[in-house]
């Protein structure tokens, strides 16, 4: 793929190209933090723009020339977060530090959960018991201080940039109900000189802990298995190669390769820089790039790319781009930009927790100086109880719940239906979707080219017999599939002699009794003198139309049969398609086979819109094209051609019988073929979604009914006030509430 040269400058100006790279974050732990990373790094001299992509812990930075990697790093570390500059593999440091993270997660939350465990059984049903406070002020600190101080941390972050989430409002609501608990073990005589006995609220604030940190796991559980589709991308190119010097074949790394050295290539192997045929032929897969099953043929003078395979010849070529110019370079960079520069969606929770919390701590505090306004005699009393009440039932757990629950609930439902959905970003978009784009080879095709219709002159085995037999020899990629095809009807091959491979045209051989016969293309034919009868031609003429590539088998006097070879569509694609239309989706096909094939599939299907033709950046472009014009836009695709594509769509879809690269780019995969899972996994969305938004109605329903009866609002009328443990089972029930609400997913028909 040739990279035209817009870096250059006509003008005599010193100007130069702001530099755009990709490196990856750490210490980030939710979008409120990817929102600070960017907002610190826009505002660092130099930087002309920073995306931060909060599901890859990436920022995609734009910066002059001047400024090195490390002042960026500077940056962020004197904010608490982190910036990966390693050249060598930062994909890989970063993928070990999440590990690491992840592990140290799971060990808090399995630790806190123990501890939590007495704490709560003595708060609950031995709450009068003296020695029982004690023994939970003990288990507590540990649990707040050490298993849970990340909440305070990140709070405390979080209040340098003058912002709050929900990590601010679990480390105050338990931090209070932890100083208040201490006060009252400490000095329960305040108390019992008023008439009061103290309570202690330890297990509210352990609890608390816990069910968030649940939470942070599966977060972190689901963000360590982050996509390896780069690491996979590089290890298509192999790490050696052979180069011809001073006429001998000499083994050298990659890295030490130079333009115009010539390369050896023999069958099996990938190729492993972009160059130009020297000397020899051969076929190649070069699926990766066309995403088509037919191998390409390669003759002298013909282009080869980096990461595609050769097949059965063997060929020489010398080496024209080598290092980040190669296309599979082309492809690794424009794939790790597509994410670099996708902003995360910002979940709905943290947006209303954004304005959720400064609202509760001030409504706590508002509680608090009201009562000691006119609480009369227990106006601290008062004041201490319902300000701490406020905090405890407005704690964030049932609405930290909310979106994992439900996504839990989705993902499982979505592998029951033979869908993989890796992360909840994918379930919030996918019901938005309004255009889909469908790779044509492996998506709406099977994939594989096989022999779909023949029409025999003479029809006598034994010449279908002699074919297998010629075939069975060849080296073309399609004889494979009329070796299947004839095998499979029940035949062996006959005796041959003298088989020659006639470069570009077929092959020819002779039978025992001496009878020469050929197969291959009708160029083959026209250099043997073989006229073509005209209901052979018609039929010829008819599959071609078709987008069917047809092969000719003849003796030295007339044509014996005509093959057509072509990648079949799938079974369920045209109804898929017209189930994805009636929902209002505009169905598009991209493909890099040629237009009468491409015209050939979309009438068979149904679909109006299709591109043909088209490389690798090309779908991309095309994605962004849609985007641009306001569309949610769904990406379909199977092979490492579609994993740029793939990258910028909104909604990634992957055929899970399709490369490792495209299941690792998608953020859903389809472990059937069936297209109809396509309709589903949208459908799935829809009904997760709904779930989201009702769990934060029951959220927020008591907070709206609880949080002004833990004010005291009542006491005016009947003199109550809501006790901060009855606070505590209010936010318990609500989470409870939430659970049970995502659990009626599972009952949903898709």
């Amino acid at each position: 793929m040739e990279q035209s040269n817009i870096l250059e400058k006509t003008d005599k100006s010193k100007s130069v190209q702001p530099i755009t790279n990709s490196f990856p974050v750490t210490g980030m732990t939710c979008a409120a933090c990817a929102g600070s990373v960017e907002s610190i790094l826009g505002h660092t001299d130099g930087v002309k723009n920073a995306s931060v992509n909060f599901a890859s812990s990436s920022v995609l930075v734009e910066y002059d020339p001047v400024l090195q990697p490390s002042d960026l790093q500077s940056a962020l570390q004197s904010v608490g977060y982190d910036l990966i500059v390693d050249k060598e593999n930062p994909s890989e440091a970063q993928e070990n530090l999440k590990k690491q993270h992840y592990q140290d997660v799971k060990q808090r939350t399995i630790w806190s959960a123990v501890l939590t465990l007495p704490v709560f059984i003595i708060g609950m049903f031995y709450m009068d018991w003296e020695p029982g406070r004690w023994i939970s002020l003990v288990l507590t600190i540990p649990i707040l201080f050490w298993f849970g101080r990340s909440f305070f941390i990140n709070a405390f972050k979080q209040a340098k940039h003058g912002k709050a989430n929900m990590d601010t409002l679990v480390a105050l609501s338990t931090g209070i109900a932890f100083l208040f608990s201490i006060f009252n073990t400490l000095f329960p005589n305040f108390w019992h000189a008023r008439g009061i006995h103290p309570h202690v609220y330890y297990e509210a604030a352990t609890v608390i802990i816990t069910f968030i940190s649940l939470g942070k796991l599966m977060e972190e559980k689901a963000k360590s298995n982050t996509s390896s589709a780069i690491k996979k991308l590089m290890g298509l190119q192999p790490k050696t190669l052979k180069v011809i010097q001073n006429g001998e074949e000499i083994e050298m790394p990659i890295s030490s390769v130079q333009k115009g050295d010539t390369i050896v290539v023999r069958p099996g192997e990938k190729i492993p820089v972009d160059g130009e045929v020297s000397e020899g032929s051969s076929f190649l897969d070069e699926s990766m790039i066309t995403g088509e099953p037919i191998p390409v043929e390669k003759t002298k003078g013909a282009e080869v790319f980096a990461g595609t395979v050769n097949q059965k010849g063997s060929f020489q070529f010398i080496a024209k781009k080598v290092g980040g110019e190669t296309l599979l370079s082309q492809i690794i960079k424009m794939v790790q930009q597509a994410q670099g520069s996708k902003a995360p969606v910002q979940k709905l929770v943290d947006k209303i927790a954004g304005v959720f919390v400064p609202v509760v701590i001030t409504i706590a505090i508002l509680t608090f100086i009201t009562w000691m306004l006119i609480g009369g005699d227990d106006a601290l009393t008062h004041a201490l109880l319902t300000s701490v009440a406020v905090l405890v039932i407005a704690c964030p757990c049932a609405l930290g719940l909310a979106t994992p629950t439900a996504i839990m609930v989705g993902i499982g439902k979505g592998a029951e239906n033979n869908i993989l959905i890796k992360d909840a970003e994918s379930l919030e978009l996918g019901h938005q979707t309004n255009a889909i784009v469908l790779d044509k080879t492996g998506t709406i095709t099977k994939g594989k080219p096989t022999v779909t219709d023949w029409h025999w002159e003479k029809t006598a085995t034994y010449y279908q017999q002699v074919l297998l037999a010629i075939e069975s020899k060849s080296e073309h990629p399609l004889a494979d599939a009329v070796v299947a095809k004839l095998k499979n009807e029940g035949l062996n091959p006959e005796s041959i002699q003298n088989f020659e491979s006639i470069t570009g045209m077929g092959a020819e051989a002779r039978s025992i009794d001496g009878e020469r016969y050929y197969i291959g293309n009708q160029r083959l034919l026209e250099s043997k003198n073989i006229l073509l009868s005209s209901s052979v031609q018609s039929q010829s003429s008819n599959w071609s139309n078709e987008g069917k590539t047809v092969i000719f088998f003849a003796n030295e006097s007339s044509v014996l049969a005509i093959l057509a070879i072509s990648d079949e569509i799938k079974e369920s694609s045209a109804y898929a398609i017209k189930t994805l239309q009636e929902r209002g989706i505009d169905v598009y096909m991209l493909t890099g086979d040629n237009k009468q094939t491409a015209k050939a599939v979309a009438e068979q299907v149904g679909i109006d819109h299709f591109k043909a033709e088209v490389m690798p950046s090309d779908k991309a472009d095309f994605v962004k094209e849609l985007q641009a014009r306001g569309k949610v836009v769904a990406m379909v695709g199977d092979g490492i051609n579609d994993s740029h594509a793939l990258a910028q769509a909104d909604v990634s879809i992957a055929m899970g019988k399709g490369s490792d690269i495209a299941m690792d780019v998608a953020k859903m995969t389809l472990i059937t073929s069936d297209l109809q899972a396509i309709p589903k996994a949208l459908k799935l969305s829809e009904r997760t979604v709904q779930g989201i938004r009702q769990n934060l109605f029951w959220a927020f329903i008591y907070n709206i009914i609880g949080i002004p009866i833990a004010a005291g609002v009542l006491y005016a009328y009947n003199g109550f006030l809501l006790d901060p443990m009855i606070a505590g089972a209010a936010m318990a029930f609500s989470s409870v509430s939430v659970v049970a609400n995502s659990l009626r997913l599972k009952a949903a028909k898709l």
